[in-house]
């Protein structure tokens, strides 16, 4: 049975809250996890976690488009903007899925209340992912939560004008997410053969993100024999305003320790260990059965050790019963400066934006001066100025010589006055030769 949240009242939203964060002890609050997948795709991507559901985790889809609501299997649900749009969707528009948004932004002020950490799903390039998300992000963190931002960028078919909207969307939703999980849609090339459909192939990207959010489950739910808690995972996130890398791999048998690590470098958020090798603060845990040996552990964090040298590293390690034989390995990592990937990012949506013109429309731009000044007329008073270097013998040439004025009359251009004047290799030939090359005519 499905909930849909009324859109008149806020307090309709106190339908949302799950047994386990309505029940929370008096000795200790259990930490509350939430999934909220923004515009069509990801409402899909949080409809097919879902299906596999994550003990005490929320999953919530909200969009402006109610037919594509209604076939999302989430139990809750929230229409955006419905005066705004009136369920017909944002229309590939950012802003108008911004505005609705902002229209409902009590209702989800209410659905942030009390998360301690907020997954934001969503697919930039469209209307309502690229407009909603920022502004969810944005009240997420206001409301104290830890706020990740898990995001799919358009194919490059998708064309520049969806490309361009997406990568403004990015920028916005780092601005103010803790932290932002990037997969662009076109590595999927690379993870699926070339006769696979299309219900497939978006089913891969869709597994992806889930891992991520149950790999993040995992390190905050899960005691272990090396301990990773919720601080430690701040440490790597928050306020880092930046991307971050989230892979999970899982291997079993006697040579579980190099297949685990082999997946792990051929995910395609790691970049065979390149975005290892740009990490700042990496947090690595490993979860296995009782079986699990030092030798597993030292084996894997060996690996890692060796792809990001500069890192600070955090390791966890923990014991699941009924894992025995199988190696678990999630990685988050952030970038090393969040400043400067900051900048970058901040240059690359500017060289999105339109180039100004060469010209400036307004400036008249005339040709260049035909005047030539005439050289400096020397004379025996001045000849010691002029030529202060030169023999005794050319000084009393020039003190013998008596500089004439031809009798030239200038004589205007008449239509070819406004011409373009003849350059050659840096000399406009219109000008005589004798002052070009400042001849003396006696």
């Amino acid at each position: 049975m499905q909930t849909e949240l009324p859109q008149s009242e806020p307090a309709g939203l106190q339908a949302l809250t799950t047994p386990a964060s309505a029940a929370a002890g008096a000795v200790k609050k259990a930490l509350t996890l939430k999934v909220i997948g923004v515009g069509g795709a990801g409402g899909n991507a949080v409809s097919h976690m879902a299906r596999t559901p994550i003990d005490g985790v929320d999953c919530v889809v909200i969009n402006t488009d109610a037919a594509a609501l209604e076939r999302c299997a989430v139990a809750h649900k929230l229409n955006l903007g419905a005066k705004l749009t009136r369920g017909l969707g944002a229309g590939g528009d950012p802003e108008r899925g911004r505005a609705a948004a902002e229209e409902d932004r009590e209702h989800l002020k209410a659905l942030c209340q009390g998360v301690d950490v907020l997954f934001v799903v969503a697919g930039l390039g469209g209307g309502t992912g690229t407009g909603a998300s920022p502004v969810l992000a944005q009240l997420g963190r206001e409301a104290g939560a830890l706020v990740l931002g898990m995001v799919v960028l358009p194919f490059d078919w998708e064309g520049s004008r969806r490309q361009r909207q997406a990568q403004l969307g990015l920028h916005q939703l780092k601005a103010v997410a803790d932290a932002v999980i990037c997969l662009p849609n076109q590595k999927l090339f690379t993870l699926v053969a070339d006769k696979t459909s299309v219900v497939e192939g978006f089913a891969v990207v869709h597994d992806l993100l889930a891992q991520g959010v149950r790999g993040v489950w995992r390190l905050l739910t899960r005691p272990g024999l090396i301990n990773v808690d919720f601080a430690d995972v701040c440490t790597v996130t928050r306020d880092r305003h930046s991307e971050c890398a989230l892979a999970t791999a899982e291997a079993q048998g006697e040579h579980r320790v190099k297949e685990v690590l082999e997946k792990l470098l051929k995910h395609p958020l790691m970049e065979g260990g390149q975005t290892l090798g740009e990490a700042g603060t990496v947090l690595v845990s490993l979860a296995g059965g009782p079986d699990i040996a030092f030798s597993d552990v030292n084996g894997v964090m060996e690996q890692i050790n060796r792809h990001c040298e500069n890192a600070h590293i955090i390791t966890g390690a923990a014991i699941e019963e009924g894992h025995t034989g199988r190696l678990a390995v999630t990685v988050l990592a952030t970038r090393r400066s969040g400043k400067d990937k900051a900048a970058a990012a901040t240059t690359a949506v500017e060289a999105l934006l339109p180039e100004p013109p060469f010209v400036d429309p307004s400036v008249e731009h005339r040709p260049p001066s035909r005047y030539v000044a005439p050289p400096p007329v020397i004379t025996p008073d001045n000849v010691d100025q002029f030529m202060p270097n030169a023999p005794a013998r050319m000084k009393k040439r020039v003190q013998k010589m008596q500089q004439g004025q031809l009798n030239l009359e200038i004589i205007s251009k008449g239509r070819f006055e406004k011409s373009e004047p003849t350059i050659r290799r840096g000399q406009d030939l219109d000008v005589p030769t004798y002052l070009r090359r400042n001849l003396v005519l006696n």
